[in-house]
């Protein structure tokens, strides 16, 4: 078999799977979402060079913890909070130019702020009306394989000047902006034919696009910062031509918490 067709079919098996859980109930859902951070966090680990029995334990009792029931929304805020600081972290370790080892408690705070928060702070976006909305997950997904989708086609059709050649040599600024394109393009549509949820209007979905191009780009280059730093090419091998879990879920730690906090301002300026 192929290179290109076993990458089409794992990665097709990936998102009937996430479509299929989503749709078919909240349980199914976190359950997914919870064995998918599971794996992330074993291969997160891998990464950074710390043993997973410990960290596996911390996130699937977090986990747990903010789903079993409804969490305060102050807890929430907190979690947001949290994951914002390391997310500015995250970012500080993607520019700096020498490759420092990470000291225990970075590794710490990393595993936690950058991994296990955000997959739980993405689990309470389609409750954030109190009531489980699944195609407003499913349009975020969807526009962020848009953008990852589009930004490797037109960077590999005219893309000539690199995004960030020092951590990711193959991304170029002409694949950035082709892949934003077709994000608020993909937004427009999913918000007037798909979403159907109370509030959830154009503008809205155009802005949460532009946080997806940005920090999805961002949340990418971030992991593949932690990759070189570890001296691989994916951050494992489950999913065949496409790498691990961790590099399927790259742009959903960046972008979960930022669009978190644009749902909890215009909750609080309406």
């Amino acid at each position: 078999m192929s290179t290109t067709l076993t990458r089409a079919l794992s990665g097709a098996l990936y998102v009937l799977l996430l479509i299929g859980a989503t749709l078919f109930s909240q349980y199914s859902f976190l359950l997914l979402f919870g064995i998918l951070l599971l794996f992330s966090i074993a291969e997160f680990c891998k990464l950074i060079h710390l043993k997973p029995i410990v960290p596996i334990t911390i996130g699937m009792l977090a986990f747990i913890l903010f789903n079993i029931n409804n969490t305060i929304k102050t807890n929430e805020i907190l979690l947001l909070i949290a994951a914002l600081f390391v997310s500015a972290r995250a970012l500080v370790f993607l520019f700096e130019k020498q490759n420092k080892k990470l000291d225990r408690n970075s590794k710490y705070v990393f595993l936690i702020g950058y991994l296990i928060i955000p997959i739980i702070i993405f689990t309470k976006i389609p409750f954030i009306s109190n009531e489980y909305h699944p195609t407003i997950i499913i349009s975020l997904l969807a526009i962020i394989w848009t953008n990852d989708t589009f930004a490797y086609l037109v960077g590999r059709s005219i893309g000539t000047k690199k995004l960030f050649e020092r951590v990711s040599p193959k991304k170029t600024i002409e694949g950035f902006i082709g892949g934003g394109i077709f994000s608020v393009l993909t937004g427009i549509l999913l918000a007037q034919y798909y979403i159907h949820v109370p509030n959830e209007t154009i503008i809205k979905w155009v802005i949460i696009a532009i946080i997806v191009s940005v920090f999805g780009t961002l949340g990418d280059l971030v992991e593949s910062k932690f990759k070189r730093n570890a001296g691989v090419k994916d951050s494992g091998a489950i999913m065949p031509g496409h790498g691990g879990f961790l590099d399927r879920l790259d742009s959903i730690i960046f972008v979960a918490p930022i669009v978190y906090l644009f749902y909890q301002i215009l909750y609080y300026v309406s």
